[in-house]
């Protein structure tokens, strides 16, 4: 119904594809759509702008603060960049190329994003994601390296976060204005929140993909998730090296929203913490009897879309977007919690 072109309720499409495997589908085209555009916001501004990845011109001072974390972070938000646009570009294709209507969010460009030196000029306005008003759960970084609990064994456990103060209140993590560059210390504040929402974003991905692949029922359903699954967890590690060398920071104060952050410094011994621990502890996995295991986690499949795109809006994204969008985000996201491994 809608932008989704009618409903469905026949087992499978002309092209042969399940009902259900093309929800698993087009839910992450959509996100992916949505993480094509912050990271394009990214790219304006801090990554290369070419032919590959087009559009804006560069802020030349939040680009070296990002450089601060490693000098290869333009190129590396560039080729993320890239990915996650071939992605969406893909899925849509191959659910067209099946008869099924494609993720659609070209009615909810409606954000303001940035007017600094360097974006797209033409795009203020037209964003579907708002990287100015985030709130970084950063629980990953601790959850990843503790070998005594599992979120899917262990619901109820609490992973501690590297950085406390960005869980809370709302931050930019780009330059809004020309203005948030005139103060080095908070540009550099900026830049670090980035460097923490581009793993906390990934790892989401890195979840996803083989969560919604146990339900799959077609066989290049299947493949398909477990191919582009593997790429988020590339970029997650990556970005969860990079994040552990944003510089330490005590007490920045937002001079618009008055809103305080802490970078912690993170080069310690403790193992929950330690920022050169970026390799997955081992784990308890499926049940606590048998030997620990390096995994990813989360991957339990119930209710997964549903509790990725809670997670992203309690992130602040989606900060400003209409009740239309939610309606059809919450529509996607049901119907593919909804399909079953071998059931339409």
């Amino acid at each position: 119904m809608g932008l989704l072109g009618g409903s469905r309720t026949a087992r499978a499409s002309r092209g042969g594809l399940p009902s259900g495997d093309a929800a698993l589908l087009r839910f992450p085209a959509a996100l992916e759509l949505l993480e094509a555009d912050f990271w394009i916001q990214y790219n304006e501004l801090g990554g290369i702008q070419d032919p590959e990845v087009p559009g804006g011109t560069g802020n030349p001072l939040y680009t070296a603060a990002l450089a601060v974390l490693d000098e290869d972070m333009d190129q590396y938000i560039h080729d993320n960049t890239d990915d996650e646009i071939t992605h969406h570009q893909f899925l849509n294709a191959y659910l067209m190329s099946k008869g099924e209507a494609p993720a659609n969010l070209d009615p909810f460009r409606t954000l303001m994003g940035s007017t600094a030196t360097g974006v797209n000029t033409d795009l203020i306005g037209h964003r579907l994601t708002n990287l100015t008003q985030l709130t970084v759960d950063t629980s990953w970084w601790t959850r990843y390296r503790d070998d005594s609990h599992n979120p899917d064994l262990d619901p109820n456990h609490v992973f501690p976060q590297a950085v406390p103060t960005l869980g809370v209140n709302q931050h930019t993590a780009i330059p809004r204005t020309d203005a948030d560059t005139s103060d080095p210390t908070f540009l550099q504040a900026i830049a670090n929140t980035a460097g923490f929402h581009f793993p906390t974003i990934e790892q989401g991905g890195n979840s996803l993909y083989p969560s919604l692949a146990q339900r799959a029922t077609h066989e290049e359903t299947i493949r398909i998730l477990i191919s582009i699954g593997p790429t988020e967890t590339m970029h997650f590690q990556t970005w969860s090296d990079k994040a552990g060398n944003a510089p330490p920071l005590m007490d920045v104060i937002d001079p618009v929203t008055g809103v305080h952050v802490t970078f912690p410094d993170l080069d310690v011994s403790d193992p929950l913490l330690k920022k050169n621990l970026i390799m997955p502890e081992p784990c308890p996995f499926l049940d606590p009897s048998l030997p620990i295991c390096s995994i990813i986690r989360p991957t339990k499949t119930q209710g997964v879309a549903m509790g990725a795109l809670t997670f992203l809006t309690n992130m602040g994204l989606f900060i400003g977007q209409s009740p239309a969008f939610f309606a059809y985000m919450t529509g996607l996201a049901q119907a593919a919690d909804h399909a079953h491994h071998g059931r339409g």
